[in-house]
């Protein structure tokens, strides 16, 4: 029997939720200044100031490196990892993946401030591959559970059939194993990206003198004359993180699907 009030409850949660969201392409086409109802007019103003800012695109093009670069060495780390959880028993092995995925439930604020102790300790200075290093701690536990499902769901007779057929362990891993799983690795890639591009904890304690894309937008909302520009940019930001979710999902059931899974839940 459903409930009137936990149906509330749950329309409220989504009001409160996705509302602001909402409000950014309201405020992105809105011929004014001011952030505040009612609207005075629609324009795509904004959009062409914030296409003509040269820091903007710097910014951008620090964050694009730093993204990418995540997405690469967390998938990578994410695989190794999943692989190992998965197929092999070892001493200690709940400890480590507790280890791994500790990131998950750690404030980011923590993570952040002991990552530039560590680092100013050790003499490294700060720029965009501290802001890497940071990232990859991140986004690698997100990159281990979607590869773990994925690894998790192969059928192991394919393995040993391979074997069976003389191919070595690194080869069946690399023509058998990683064909397989490359739905869960191109979702880990989306994933880790879209996490890593929206990052502003880590990316602006440990960016240095480098501007990255979400330390330039805080840094821009000081300015009430440029927040209109700033939602002009929050608003294809929003469009680019669910597409790359969107897709991600995409390709997490494919893979699911492929090898004969269930699905127990995702992103979307």
């Amino acid at each position: 029997m459903k409930s009137p009030g936990l149906r509330a409850y749950a329309i409220g949660y989504l009001i409160f939720l996705y509302a602001p969201i909402l409000l950014l392409p309201v405020f992105a086409f809105n011929d004014s200044k001011v952030i505040a109802f009612p609207l005075s007019g629609f324009t795509t103003g904004w959009f062409v100031e914030m296409w003509s800012d040269a820091q903007l695109f710097n910014a951008l093009k620090n964050s694009m490196i730093i993204s990418m670069s995540t997405s690469v060495l967390a998938t990578t780390f994410g695989i190794f990892a999943a692989r190992a959880t998965t197929r092999f028993s070892f001493p200690a092995k709940g400890g480590l993946i507790g280890l791994i995925m500790l990131p998950l439930v750690l404030p980011e604020m923590i993570v952040a401030m002991s990552l530039l102790v560590v680092l100013l300790a050790v003499g490294v200075p700060l720029s965009i591959f501290t802001v890497i290093l940071g990232h990859v701690l991140i986004c690698t536990p997100f990159a281990v559970a979607i590869l773990s499902s994925a690894f998790q769901s192969l059928d192991k007779s394919l393995e040993e059939a391979a074997y069976d057929l003389g191919e070595t362990p690194l080869s069946t891993f690399r023509l058998i194993i990683l064909p397989l799983v490359m739905p869960g690795i191109i979702s880990s890639l989306l994933i880790c990206f879209t996490i890593s591009l929206d990052e502003f904890i880590i990316s602006y304690f440990l960016a240095g003198a480098d501007t990255v894309l979400s330390a330039y937008i805080y840094g821009q909302f000081r300015f009430p004359a440029r927040v209109p520009a700033m939602l002009a940019l929050g608003t294809i930001l929003v469009l680019v993180s669910i597409t790359l979710l969107t897709i991600a999902e995409y390709f997490r059931r494919r893979g699911i699907a492929k090898t004969g899974g269930k699905d127990t839940g995702g992103f979307l």
